[in-house]
């Protein structure tokens, strides 16, 4: 079963200095018809003017993903971090019994643009956690994020993983599914095929269950970045 998330029925806020597209109810932006999927809770769109930013703020109990498309991130936080995150690298955050901190565009002249992705833990409290890594840009799937970190992953609070999917050369790809699992798929660049003819853009996104594999088709000659959750 296959239930698409169109881009332009996504939320949207704009503030001038941001200009954010919510896939889940988020800040002003309420549906009850999408509160999140399983412990998938935020799927923000974010594009940040020069020089400007989230001013410090606290979170708690909660796991935070970056992924930079465009540009850099200027990090800090109140466990003595203080960062850079470049496009194409993943930031996890790990909120723990509370942390604060704030992310800038460390440009003055050029737009941020970056995913912000909230994951609700299974483990509440706990010492605030930071991991930061650059993983292969290689075609078809990278693990990005896992419950134990194994083989070099990004450790999470959950019983899920991230799926990094890229397609260039490669037209197809197929995820072995447990069908007693939820997927969902959130395209960054290019145009995929899912089953039953359904086509996925970028911004786009589907809920994916009781199925036993996930096959992806890449539509036109354009690169194809995606990410598969695979969530409890």
């Amino acid at each position: 079963m296959i239930t698409l998330r169109n881009a332009q029925d996504r939320g949207h806020a704009n503030f001038g200095w941001l200009n954010s597209h919510h896939t889940f109810s988020f800040g002003n932006y309420y549906d009850p018809q999408h509160m999140g999927f399983s412990h998938l809770r935020v799927i923000n769109d974010d594009t940040v003017t020069p020089g400007a930013g989230f001013e410090t703020h606290g979170h708690k109990d909660m796991e935070i993903l970056s992924l930079v498309l465009e540009g850099t991130i200027a990090h800090k936080d109140s466990a003595g971090n203080v960062k850079e995150l470049p496009a194409g690298e993943y930031q996890l955050m790990s909120a723990g019994k509370g942390i604060y901190h704030s992310e800038f565009n460390a440009s003055k002249s050029d737009m941020l643009k970056f995913l912000q992705i909230w994951i609700q833990p299974n483990q509440l409290g706990g010492q605030p956690g930071y991991q930061q890594k650059e993983f292969s840009q290689a075609q078809g799937f990278t693990t990005i994020i896992t419950p134990d970190g194994a083989d070099g992953t990004l450790h999470i609070k959950q019983n899920m993983q991230l799926i990094q999917l890229i397609l260039e050369d490669q037209q197809t790809a197929t995820w072995q599914a447990d069908s007693k699992r939820h997927y969902y798929v959130h395209v960054i660049e290019g145009e995929l095929s899912l089953e039953d003819g359904i086509t996925i853009k970028p911004g786009d996104g589907a809920k994916i269950e009781e199925v036993t594999e996930i096959h992806f088709e890449r539509l036109s000659e354009q690169r194809v970045k995606a990410l598969l959750f695979d969530l409890v």
